[in-house]
């Protein structure tokens, strides 16, 4: 088929290499604008351009869709189907009727649970035992359409965001693939108004950790923002972030260091921190992050 592909994170590179694979002719990719980034602030493509660019396809970022240049731009194309995944705009019903089969969209949630910008984060930090991704036919809402596939995954119980994203990810890609070559024979389902939740976007001021919580909940802090914003505490004028943790037994005063394996009081139960990150620095496995760092037994983290 023709397809426009839209796309910008890390995220959506697998699905664009699918449909490649799969003999599907890319007409056009659109992704965000290059944005400033590293020391230097030059601009930097997103992940899905410079993987277009290297595949030899053609690549639009616009600020905008709601134009009548944008949108006459995207109509001359004369796609079959578009397919979205993480681009980053909200496409306006003009744009959602334009390719012959609509718009497909790869939500990395099974919805109507979680919908909006965050899925993966949130679904680890409430606990979720499951996850999956949903092939979704696009409307106007957000993320309202209905799903013409859908394939749960469980979630890990020591798994972080960024070890769930890349089995989403690549979860996505295949059933993208599944989904163009038997549109024809599926049913698209609308979404129950029962169980309907909303990932909101990660605020940093979230990550800071609050050992009088319950170890589970920090267990699933830690992890629901690894690698990013990163789940945070404070030593000695310092930021240190919590890449990683397990739930361990042990009592103390909330945020008190039990041993020198940096197993941490919470407010109910212990964690043992795994993997850590000094600013500035790489993250660093817990044993050798306390070879320079050795936070003493007894100490209160805050």
């Amino acid at each position: 088929m023709r397809v426009i592909f839209m796309g910008t994170p890390d995220f959506s590179v697998p699905v664009l290499d699918a449909l490649v694979r799969a003999g599907h002719e890319i007409v056009a990719v659109y992704s965000q604008p290059p944005r400033p980034a590293g020391r230097g602030k030059k601009d930097r493509p997103s992940p899905v351009q410079a993987r277009a660019e290297a595949l030899g396809l053609e690549v639009r970022y616009p600020v905008s869709l709601k134009t009548a240049g944008a949108l006459a731009d995207f109509d001359a194309l004369e796609a079959d189907v578009a397919v979205v995944v993480a681009y980053g705009l909200i496409l306006p019903q003009a744009i959602l009727d334009a390719p012959a089969r609509g718009c497909l969209n790869i939500h990395a949630s099974l919805l109507p649970r979680w919908r909006g910008a965050a899925p993966i984060h949130r679904a680890i930090m409430a606990g979720d035992a499951e996850t999956g991704v949903c092939i979704m036919q696009m409307e106007a809402g957000l993320d309202t359409g209905p799903v013409l596939l859908r394939e749960t995954l469980a979630i890990g119980q020591d798994e972080t965001t960024a070890q769930l994203h890349d089995r989403l990810s690549a979860l996505g890609a295949r059933l993208i693939t599944q989904a163009l070559g038997a549109q024809e024979q599926l049913t698209p389902e609308p979404q129950p108004e029962a169980g309907v939740t909303y990932a909101a976007k990660i605020d940093k001021t979230e990550a800071r950790i609050d050992w009088e919580r319950p170890a589970a909940e920090v267990d699933r802090l830690i992890r629901g923002l690894s690698p990013f914003p990163g789940a945070w505490f404070a030593h000695e004028g310092q930021r240190i972030k919590v890449l990683g943790s397990t739930l361990e037994t042990g009592t103390g005063a909330a945020g008190e260091v039990l041993d020198t394996d940096l197993r941490v009081a919470c407010g109910d139960g212990a964690v043992a921190l795994t993997r850590l990150q000094r600013a500035g620095k790489g993250a660093q496995d817990a044993q050798v992050f306390q070879r320079g760092a050795q936070i003493a037994t007894g100490t209160i983290l805050t």
